[in-house]
């Protein structure tokens, strides 16, 4: 699921990959399900590409998002992504303890906050592996 699904640098929100074109994407909005191109000057990052800082190895976004799921019983976050930074950090280290404290900006977790809430939303809310070795089967 998470390879479908990018992120558009400067523009808000996430998308769903529809096809692709000469130097470019379609995408769809997640949020209100416009269809857009997204051309090769665009930075494009699918969340199956995207990790975070841990004091070990680098966490999966797709593992964090499980966490998430799992903390929140499958339903929105209970913290507001608009939270000050001690509230956002406090959350953020009940999903992922060892979360580098120097590397991971309350930015990055807000940012994280609401594409969680995002997928949920709007259905895409299965993260874990198994899924997705389902889908390319």
């Amino acid at each position: 699921m998470l390879k479908k699904i990018v992120s558009i640098s400067g523009k808000p929100g996430l998308y769903k990959v529809l096809s692709q074109g000469k130097n470019m994407l379609i995408v769809e909005s997640l949020i209100d399900g416009k269809r857009v191109p997204a051309h090769s000057t665009d930075k494009v990052v699918a969340l199956n590409d995207v990790s975070m800082f841990t004091q070990g190895d680098d966490k999966p976004l797709r593992e964090i998002l499980e966490a998430l799921k799992t903390k929140e019983n499958g339903a929105k976050a209970s913290v507001d992504p608009k939270s000050d930074a001690n509230t956002l950090r406090e959350y953020f280290a009940q999903i992922v303890p060892d979360f580098d404290r120097e590397r991971v900006y309350p930015t990055d977790i807000k940012k994280l906050i609401q594409w969680y809430n995002i997928l949920v939303e709007t259905g895409h809310a299965e993260f874990s592996v198994e899924e997705e070795k389902t889908e390319q089967a």
